[in-house]
């Protein structure tokens, strides 16, 4: 997030309100200054203040009102007047008319005099800045979303038919055809304006299909004529310095995709499959920006929970979850918390997927020699204090990680695991003995993504009685009977703004365990059992991720259903 306000003006603000003090403010913005982050990122990921806190406070020094188009009214017709690539260049969005003919417009930062003159200009009538969160500002780029549909399919067909009558003899001739440098173009910024993660190109018996994955749920886009196929999976292969005349190895490359205001690193996945070779693209913002813990998802208690975790100097930190339910995500805000001066944080991942500044990362490669095992060794060589190992596969690593936090290091890593407790026994099959296991655990965090209900078609409803015995049923599972079921529930009708889903974006859920001294004793003990944890945990006030789940559920959130999705996955 920008500062349309002073260093001065935000410090004395906060200092008033009793936030911080004078000396952490200083400490912090130079830290801030050091990592090449926003202050006020690095406040809220710090904890020190919300964002809704710092985006009330700067509309009222600028004396601007706040677009918030959750409850705000947006004339599509309007936006419209402007196009696009302007919009989101100068990142600000006619949104509404006023009787007067002024325009109210949207804007990442309503004190930026230049934008403001140039809109005035290109709109022919006076400007309203109202501050926008980056949330709000792709609430309303969402408009854009219903033509740029019938762009995208109108403009591929197009190239789609140039590229079939292209005399090109070579493979490497047709990927730099123009048409299908367009088509490439035209999939990878359609899927950013989506918001996917990643994008499937699947060769099938008669055509290829195009799907893109959108808050962790596959959509089927458009399918193309397989004839382009070769071309297309040439030319992604050329952008990621990937050999074109090799078929039936797989291959991994990666290349940086150039957006207005930033970049896309895409990394590239190819294999061959019974019809030809499927490509699958993960999309990565280049720079990813601090996420305090609660932004992850996590309430206010867990975060405490885990933050004085963070505190400890050496031990273990386990975030566990299948693929692709948020752990690294995770594992990255937390380095971000420990990322000070006064430390050495080095990791060893597969893949790298964000760079974090003054984090020495490295990249596995079998290849070379570089696995989880032996780059952990070489890096305990270079004096850490703290080690991110970004999965413990097999007993080697796992004996090196925790041998590392037994001599003063402080370990974060992942394991596949379905709950927190479950990460415990799970050590024991990597042939670490309870003892280690033991003395080495600090705390465990279990992780699902839900999707979150889109704000501008959500709607509350009562807990229809059928929903009420699923809950109890899921509660009864988990010996949490106690836990109050929600009168009220919520769900999205599906608008523009979420392509009919009814969701839009997505946040975590959580469970974490404190390995305290009477679940160490447990883990030792003779006849250790997972129920024998799970109680003790218990009653202890540990809460499950379904009943996280179920808090967001009562918040309005997320939906019930999606909460049942996840833990049954």
């Amino acid at each position: 997030m920008s500062l349309p306000v002073s260093i001065d003006q935000l410090k004395r603000k906060l200092v008033q309100e009793n936030l911080i003090s004078e000396g952490e403010f200083d400490s912090l913005a130079t830290e801030a200054k050091r990592k090449g982050e926003d202050v006020i990122d690095k406040l809220i990921s710090e904890g020190f203040v919300k964002r809704s806190f710092l985006n009330q406070f700067i509309a009222e020094t600028l004396g601007v009102g706040i677009a918030d188009f959750s409850v705000m009214n947006v004339d599509e017709k309007v936006v419209r007047i402007l196009p696009e690539e302007i919009a989101r260049q100068r990142q600000a969005v006619a949104f509404m008319k006023e009787p007067d003919g002024t325009f109210d417009v949207a804007m990442a930062d309503p004190n930026d005099l230049e934008t403001i003159e140039f809109l005035e200009g290109r709109l022919n009538g006076k400007i309203k800045p109202y501050l926008a969160s980056e949330e709000d500002m792709d609430r309303v780029f969402s408009v854009y979303g219903e033509r740029l549909t019938l762009d995208f399919k109108k403009i591929i067909e197009e190239n789609v038919q140039a590229s079939l009558k292209s005399a090109s003899r070579t493979l490497e001739e047709a990927s730099l055809q123009v048409p299908i440098i367009s088509i490439v173009d035209n999939l990878i910024s359609y899927a950013v304006s989506l918001r996917a993660s990643d994008i499937h190109i699947e060769i099938l018996e008669k055509d290829t299909l195009i799907r893109y994955r959108i808050d962790g749920i596959l959509y089927e886009i458009l399918r193309i004529p397989k004839e382009v196929h070769s071309a297309l999976t040439a030319r992604l292969k050329i952008l990621s310095g990937l050999k074109i005349d090799e078929h039936y190895k797989p291959q991994d490359g990666r290349f940086r995709y150039p957006l207005p205001n930033q970049f896309i690193d895409i990394r590239v996945s190819v294999i061959p499959t019974f019809y030809g070779e499927k490509l699958e693209l993960r999309l990565l913002e280049s720079t990813q920006k601090p996420l305090s813990l609660e932004e992850l998802g996590m309430t206010e208690q867990t975060a405490k929970i885990v933050a004085e975790n963070l505190k400890k100097s050496y031990g273990m930190i386990v975030s566990c979850g299948p693929t692709g339910s948020g752990k690294t995500t995770t594992l990255y805000a937390m380095m971000g918390i420990l990322n000070k001066p006064t430390v050495n944080i080095t990791t060893i991942e597969d893949p790298i997927e964000y760079n974090i500044r003054y984090v020495n990362q490295t990249q596995i490669n079998p290849a070379a020699g570089i696995t989880f095992a032996s780059g952990l060794r070489s890096i305990l060589r270079q004096d850490p204090n703290i080690i991110m190992v970004g999965e413990i596969r097999d007993s080697e690593t796992a004996g090196i990680a925790v041998q590392s936090s037994l001599t003063g290091h402080l370990i974060l890593s992942s394991l596949h695991t379905n709950d927190a407790p479950t990460a415990i026994p799970r050590l024991f099959d990597l042939e670490v003995p309870p003892f280690l296991v033991a003395a080495v655990l600090n705390l465990i965090i279990a992780q699902r993504l839900v999707r979150k209900i889109c704000e501008q078609c959500v709607y509350s409803y009562d807990t229809p009685p059928e929903v009420r015995e699923l809950i109890k049923k899921q509660l009864k599972e988990l010996n949490a009977e106690g836990t109050e079921i929600p009168d009220v529930i919520y769900k999205g009708k599906g608008c523009q703004a979420c392509n009919m889903s009814g969701y839009r974006g997505r946040t975590g859920i959580f469970e974490v365990l404190e390995v305290g001294e009477d679940v160490k004793h447990l883990i030792v003990s003779a006849d250790f059992s997972l129920d024998n944890v799970r109680r003790e945990i218990s009653k202890k006030g540990f809460k499950t991720m379904f009943e996280d789940g179920l808090y967001k559920v009562q918040l309005g959130k997320t939906t019930i259903e999606e909460v049942l999705r996840v833990i049954r996955e």
